[in-house]
């Protein structure tokens, strides 16, 4: 018979002798006298304990009940666990009309530049963006020194804003905007010193493509060394942002981007722009990239053009090409950078220093060819110390017959700077440039400057 039953019949027999005891009128202390007294309280304290054990069992069933079996003492495996359900799209956006599951970004810097500039053939006009950083094409050539001038600025300050949105298939689709103060005058140096801000960088990226206006892709950002001039080795490397549809697939990238042809007139003269023709410039660009720094190639395909009517009409376009080899090796934390470009470099080289095609006796476009290329080697002294060594140039091959001799046909460039960082982000700098301006006859000018910047970034 289970004990539990047992339990409960003598549990039951003492309580109907209790009620056959009272129903007699017996009183209690004669019960407590009687033969049986020790026998009947040895009873009820077993029951009580009796009692007091089925309670406790009856408690413990439905925890036990509801408890994981234990693993059997062979299982040597355990199961995988379950894979977390995806979480889901966010609704709503905290922003309002903005997309769902969409964060934002916002970074930029200010900075402060005060630039002494000595040239010995003439004066870089006072409008001149050259007033605010290195253009080899404003060097002056061919008139007299004016002395040393100052100028100080904050228009390379600037903001970029940013959207990342994670899609319904868990692809992620970013958006960039940017602006500087470059190139845009709303004001003068007399009272206001106001600037517009400018676009630098507006596009759309998913997955693989890029569509909107960025670095181009024949352009290797990852080389431009630290420098204090907006630019640095101006002479030797592409600095070119353009609109643009692009494929990038692990290194490998292609891109067609705006065109734009600029133009020497037959015998020499003012540069002619033109935005003629069908098709855009073609790039292609693989890069390969590791610890020991990157190493890039890249191809440039276009169709240079130019249609006018009327006494001087003509119609005509040619196809010209360039290519280039870039990279950065890192040497613990110093680091070298360098660039090589070789063919039809035009306005993708020096700030277009030399035109890209130039029209003969025929009204026909023949491109002109140059090379060009940098080398920068950066020293960190100290954790909060560092120095950047650059030498830049170009040179192009112009048929004087066809350019006249006031044609760019070189230039090439040095500088020297110091950073020193007191705090995280902020930058203080100076940078001296010694640099030199060739036409194809042969006049030359110098340029001399001094440049100091301080500049925070968040």
């Amino acid at each position: 018979m289970p004990r539990q039953i047992r339990n409960r019949q003598a549990l039951n027999r003492l309580i109907a002798a209790t009620l056959a005891t009272a129903a007699l009128g017996l009183p209690a202390a004669a019960l407590a006298q009687t033969a049986k007294e020790q026998e009947l309280e040895a009873r009820v304290a077993e029951l009580e304990k009796l009692v007091k054990q089925m309670q406790a069992e009856k408690q413990a069933a439905p925890a036990a009940a509801a408890a994981p079996a234990a693993a059997p003492a062979t299982a040597t495996v355990a199961a995988a666990p379950a894979k977390p359900a995806a979480a889901p799209i966010q609704g709503v956006s905290i922003t309002p009309n903005a997309a769902p599951n969409t964060t934002f970004l916002l970074t930029g810097f200010v900075k402060a530049d005060a630039l002494w500039t000595n040239t010995s053939d003439g004066e870089i006009a006072d409008n001149s963006s050259g007033r605010d950083f290195y253009i080899p094409g404003t060097i002056p050539i061919g008139a007299d020194d004016e002395g040393t001038d100052m100028n100080a600025h904050v228009k390379q300050s600037r903001v970029n804003f940013g959207t990342d949105t994670i899609l319904e298939g868990g692809d992620k689709l970013s958006t960039r905007f940017e602006i500087d103060f470059f190139g845009s005058i709303t004001g003068d140096q007399r009272v206001s010193n106001t600037y517009a801000p400018v676009v630098r960088h507006a596009y759309v990226q998913w997955r693989s493509w890029l569509v909107g206006q960025t670095w181009s892709n024949f352009m290797d950002v990852a080389t431009l060394p630290e420098a204090v001039d907006f630019i640095g080795p101006t002479d030797g490397t592409t600095f070119v942002r353009q609109p643009q549809v692009r494929f990038t697939k692990g290194g490998f990238s292609a891109s067609a981007e705006n065109r734009e042809t600029t133009l020497t007139p037959y015998r020499g003269g003012a540069r002619i722009t033109s935005d003629d023709g069908l098709m855009p410039d073609l790039t292609a660009r693989y890069a390969w990239k590791g610890s020991w720094g990157h190493f890039a190639i890249a191809g440039l395909l276009r169709e240079l053009a130019h249609e006018t009517t009327g006494a001087a009409a003509m119609d005509d376009s040619t196809w010209s090409g360039a290519v280039s080899a870039s990279g950065k090796f890192n040497f613990g934390k110093d680091d070298l950078r360098w660039m090589a470009l070789y063919g039809n470099l035009g306005r993708y080289v020096g700030l277009n220093f030399a035109n890209d095609a130039v029209i003969n006796g025929n009204g026909e476009l023949e491109s002109i060819d140059g090379y060009a290329g940098f080398v920068a080697y950066r020293h960190f002294w100290t954790d909060r110390l560092r120095s950047t060594f650059s030498v830049a140039m170009q040179d192009y091959d112009n048929d004087a017959d066809l350019t006249g001799l006031s044609a760019a046909k070189s230039s090439w460039s040095w500088t020297a700077n110091i950073f020193y960082s007191p705090l995280p982000k902020l930058d203080i700098g100076a940078e001296y440039r010694q640099a030199n301006a060739e036409r194809e006859g042969g006049d030359e000018g110098d340029l001399d400057r001094l440049q100091l910047t301080t500049k925070y970034s968040f």
